[in-house]
Formats: structure tokens, C-alpha cells, sequence
């Protein structure tokens, strides 16, 4: 991920300084990215690591735990056995060599085997007694071997979609990783087409990750990890604290301000709420605030990083989509800038009610003039990420790399408080953080490709036009359903299977593209704060060791707010749309 990194920046240095573009750096990075993914999705394996939705082992008792986690790792080593044969001969059959470099392409596709042999060592590793880990890897392979030659028995080559659909969610539900239950509901479709059928999988997996927008991933991560170690976070409460602490609500409204200012700079939620968590929590509880209150605020709060650019869900929902990631960031300013407003007006209301805050004196100009010159590279950042993408100085990945470059240099040579052991923290938890979320967009590639060949959009698009041919409606129930959808499914893995499905339903009903990707991670932001997932209550919950029952209901005051705000960015197209024509094309 550092190599990968440094050689998008080379290219900016290469194209903006000595006016003379390389042609290998764009090939090289992604074929380091690649690697990088999957290499680190089987440390994830190690490491128990992978995306899953906990809706069922909670509830289970410890006999029954046990047998559940044989389960979920039963199924992992059997999508790790598909990869590891279907990926290899997918792999000895590719001839052709990449543009620049000439490399046989065969080596960027031998990462797939590559990671399947090492996600079963990792299983084994991790299994506790060598026999467990031995039976798991047998169970595996027994699994593969029983979907291999029995699918074509047990259901025809007419059914893929619905096995698709039915193998892969139930697995979700079930806990399975998100990543190996679509890659193993994608093999249980395939199965029936026989061999050749199957190279798709390990295709499909390979080549969704070359794409040089998904760079933007790891960068943008990266950046948000460096920046909280450097100490450009902390100058951004602080910030936040002398314009509004003074206020009803006072570390409330700094809490929003913060994330609104963080936001422009990290376009990571998880990555947000835990650091914000970290620094605000314990001291609003301090002066009084409930720690439920405050964990709530701060879960709501750290949606706004995916609504104000860069946004990682805006970065994915482009690559998927084929929109231009710098109309979406322009276009997302003021429905981000709207939820901001929406969550100050809650943290009022709710402060007046409870007696909170207007117990910090008000800031002097002299101490706002210091804590904004302390913040000014932070604040800098954001003007320079959307402007350079949006007037075409630089692509959305080559901006990741420069907001990671400036963050090294911010937090090691301004600020002073990057060391090279906070810096090496911080990115190897950024990278397993990057893997988590580019192997589901990996995983998902073979997923959409089947909806799509089977036609799945058009059947769902005539579906809903069914039930309402007014646009008004049609777009109140693509809501609705995508409401319950963020109940159940994180964000990363929504976006990879739904936009297939529903960008060309939406098109064909005439709706800009740019406009509904805001409704859209708009939407599935909402659903990391609603339970069973509610990811971001999860987090904030754990690190500000609050009661996650409690959390959840002091959220709920902060979701209406959001669901008012996605109902005017829905149905008012100029709040998203109208900046564009003020920006230009």
C-alpha cells in the first residue's frame, strides 16, 4: 500500500513539476494494490478481521458458538479452495501482457491463488488445536466438492441469479465474512455452467481491483490514520471548541463542527467516530453530558465524512457506477453541508431540554485567530482535494495520495507529533482497514456480473414501475428499500451489490446518476446507525464505553434530523444538482 502510494505520487511530481508524465506508474501502483489485497485478506483471516453483519451469535449459547464458528470457517476455506483451483487454471490460461510494463498478466491473476493458499493457512493458524484446524480445512474442501458436483443435480443453469441471491445473503445473515459469502454464492451460481463458467470468479476478482479510481481507497484511509496521529484532529476539536463551545450544547455543536472539519480531510466514518470518540467523549462527560448522549452525537456525526467529499462511498459508488467522482464531490456539498446544520439544530433542542452545556466561556478573537492558524493546513486541504478533481488538476486517486503526503508532512514537520512508530501503526491499521473493504468490492464483482447477465435490473426496475409509475413514488419506495437494506448490511457491501441493480433502473426513469449516488450513500450512511448493524454506534459505543441499548436510543432525535435532509436531497434535485452549473462543467 506504501509502494503503491508513493508511485501515484511520483506521477503528480512527474506530471505538475517536471511537466513529463511517466507511462508506468498508474500499472505498477495498481498492480501493487492488487497484491496488497489480497495478500492482507488472509492476515484479515488471521486476524478474524473481515467485514461480517453480527446478527446471530450474540444470541447463541457457548456449545452452540463453537459449532457456529466452525461453520463460518468451513465456508471460508471452501471459497478459499474454489480460489485456489479455478483462480490457478484461470491463470495458466491468460496470455496477454500489460500495457506499459509488458509483465504477463498472469502474475497480477496469480495473487488470487496465491491468497486462497494462504487464507487456509491462516485458518489453520487460527483454529485453535491442530485437529480443529485440519477438520476445518476437510470440511472445507467436502463443502466444495458437494456444490461442485451436485449443483448441476440439484438446481439447472436457469437458476443462477436466484442461488446467487438466496446462497449469498443467507451466508450474510448467517456471518459469514461478506466477501467469502458472495464469493462462495457466486461459485454456487456458477457451478452449474460447468468449468469454464468458473474461470469468471477468479476473473472477475482480479480485475475489479484494477481500477485506478479504487486507489483512492487506501489513500484517503491512510491519510485519516496519519492525520489522527499527527495531531491535525486534535487541532481541529480545538478549533471547533473556541467558535461554538461557548453555545448551548457548547462541546455538542464542537463535536459537529469537528466532524464537518475532519470530514473534508479523512472521508472515513469508522475512522471518525473513533477519534472523535476518543477526544470528546470522556471530557463532555465530564461537564455533564450523558455518555449515551454523547456516544449518539458522535456516531451521527461521523456520517457526515461520507457526505462531505472526498467520501470513500462517493469514491466506490463512481467506480461502480461510471460517474464522475469530482461532479459527485461538488455535488454533495451542500446535502453535507445540510446534515451538518440538521445535527447542530438536534444537539440545540436536546441541550435546552437536558440543561447541557453554556459552561465554557466564550473564546477570544486573539484565541480563535491562534487555534484557526493551527488549523489552517488541515482546512487548506479540502478546497485543494475537491477543486483539483473537479477543474481536472489531478484524478481522485492521485488526490488520496497528495492529502497522504501532506498529512505525513503536517503532522511529522508542523505539528511535530508524527514519529515513525505512530506513523507504522497508523498505516498498518489503515491498510488491513483498506483490505476489509476492497476485497468485498473484489467479491461482489462476480455478484454483479451474474445480476447482469441474468438481467436482474430490468426485472427489478419493472417490478417497482409496477407498483407506481409516478416518479414521486417510485423514488419514496427506492428509499424505503434502501433503508432496510442499511439495516442489515454495511455500507461497502450494499453499494458493490446494489448499484448494478439499480443505476441503469434509475437512469432509464430519468434520474441524474450523480444526484441519486448522494441519495444512495446517503441512505446506507442512516443504516450505520440503525440496529441490528449500526456500525457506527458499535464503534463509538466500544471506545466510549457507553451501553449500546442506551446509544441507540439517544440516536434516534439525530436519525429523524437525517431523514428530513434525505427527503429534500431526494425530491429537491437542485440541492445537489445546482452546484454543478455554478462550478462549471
Amino acid at each position: 500500500m506504501l509502494a503503491s502510494a508513493c508511485i501515484a505520487s511520483l506521477q503528480v511530481f512527474y506530471r505538475y513539476v517536471l511537466e513529463s508524465a511517466l507511462p508506468w506508474p498508474e500499472e505498477v501502483a495498481l498492480w501493487a494494490f492488487s497484491w496488497g489485497v489480497f495478500l492482507g485478506t488472509a492476515v484479515l483471516v488471521g486476524r478474524n478481521g473481515h467485514i461480517a453483519i453480527d446478527l446471530l451469535s450474540r444470541f447463541l449459547p457457548a456449545r452452540a458458538k463453537a459449532w457456529h464458528s466452525f461453520f463460518t470457517a468451513t465456508v471460508v476455506s471452501a471459497a478459499s479452495i474454489m480460489l485456489v483451483i479455478h483462480g490457478y487454471d484461470y491463470m495458466t490460461r491468460t496470455m496477454a501482457v500489460s500495457p506499459a510494463m509488458q509483465w504477463p498478466i498472469r502474475y497480477l491473476f496469480l495473487a488470487v491463488p496465491v491468497g486462497g493458499i494462504l487464507n487456509l493457512f491462516y485458518v489453520l493458524r487460527r483454529a485453535g488445536p491442530p485437529w480443529l484446524g485440519l477438520a476445518t480445512v476437510v470440511a472445507g474442501g467436502l463443502l466444495y466438492l458437494a456444490v461442485r458436483h451436485a449443483a448441476p443435480l440439484l438446481y439447472g443453469e436457469s437458476s443462477s441469479a436466484a442461488v446467487l441471491m438466496l446462497v449469498g445473503l443467507a451466508l450474510i445473515l448467517l456471518e459469514v465474512p461478506v466477501a467469502f459469502a458472495l464469493v462462495f454464492g457466486a461459485f454456487a451460481a456458477f457451478s452449474p455452467l460447468g468449468g469454464t463458467m468458473l474461470l469468471i470468479v477468479s476473473q472477475n476478482l482480479a480485475s475489479a481491483l484494477n481500477s485506478f479510481t479504487l486507489l483512492a481507497i487506501p489513500f484517503f484511509i491512510m491519510a485519516a490514520a496519519v492525520m489522527n496521529a499527527g495531531g491535525i484532529t486534535a487541532r481541529l476539536v480545538d478549533l471547533a471548541t473556541h467558535l461554538v463551545g461557548h453555545l448551548r450544547g457548547g462541546l455538542g455543536q464542537a463535536n459537529v463542527v469537528t466532524n464537518t472539519l475532519l470530514a473534508g480531510v479523512s472521508g472515513s466514518s469508522s475512522a471518525d467516530a473513533s477519534a472523535i470518540a476518543k477526544l470528546l467523549v470522556p471530557e463532555m462527560e465530564r461537564r455533564g453530558y450523558a455518555r449515551a448522549f454523547s456516544c449518539a452525537l458522535t456516531s451521527a456525526a461521523s456520517t457526515l465524512a461520507n457526505l462531505i467529499p472526498p467520501s470513500l462511498g462517493l469514491i466506490i459508488y463512481a467506480a461502480l457506477a461510471s460517474v464522475s467522482v469530482g461532479a459527485l464531490f461538488v455535488a454533495t456539498i451542500i446535502p453535507g453541508l445540510m446534515a451538518a446544520a440538521a445535527l447542530s439544530i438536534v444537539v440545540y433542542l436536546v441541550s435546552r431540554q437536558k440543561g447541557y452545556g453554556a459552561d465554557i466561556p466564550r473564546s477570544t478573537g486573539r484565541q480563535r485567530f491562534m487555534a484557526l492558524g493551527h488549523a489552517v493546513p488541515a482546512l487548506l486541504l479540502p478546497l485543494v482535494i475537491v477543486g483539483g478533481v473537479r477543474f481536472g488538476v489531478f484524478t481522485a486517486t492521485e488526490a488520496g495520495a497528495m492529502a497522504f503526503a501532506f498529512a505525513i508532512f503536517t503532522g511529522a514537520l508542523i505539528y511535530r507529533q508524527l514519529t515513525a512508530r505512530s506513523f507504522i501503526a497508523a498505516v498498518r491499521e489503515a491498510t488491513f482497514d483498506t483490505v476489509a473493504v476492497a476485497i468485498i468490492i473484489a467479491a461482489a464483482a462476480p455478484f454483479a456480473w451474474i445480476l447482469t447477465f441474468e438481467q436482474a435490473p430490468q426485472k427489478i426496475a419493472a417490478a417497482l414501475g409496477a407498483l407506481s409509475e409516478n416518479p414521486y413514488v417510485l423514488l419514496l419506495l427506492i428509499n424505503l428499500f434502501l433503508l432496510v437494506i442499511g439495516l442489515f448490511m454495511e455500507m461497502i457491501a450494499a453499494l458493490v451489490i446494489l448499484v448494478p441493480i439499480l443505476v441503469p433502473m434509475i437512469v432509464a426513469a430519468g434520474y441524474d446518476p450523480v444526484q441519486f449516488g448522494i441519495v444512495l450513500v446517503f441512505n446506507l450512511v442512516i443504516g450505520a446507525l440503525t440496529p441490528p448493524l449500526g456500525m457506527l454506534v458499535f464503534i463509538t459505543s466500544r471506545v466510549g464505553q457507553a451501553d449500546i441499548g442506551a446509544v441507540f436510543r439517544a440516536v434516534l432525535p439525530f436519525l429523524g434530523a437525517l431523514l428530513v435532509v434525505l427527503l429534500l436531497i431526494t425530491y429537491v434535485p437542485a440541492l445537489s444538482l445546482g452546484p454543478l452549473r455554478w462550478f462549471g462543467p
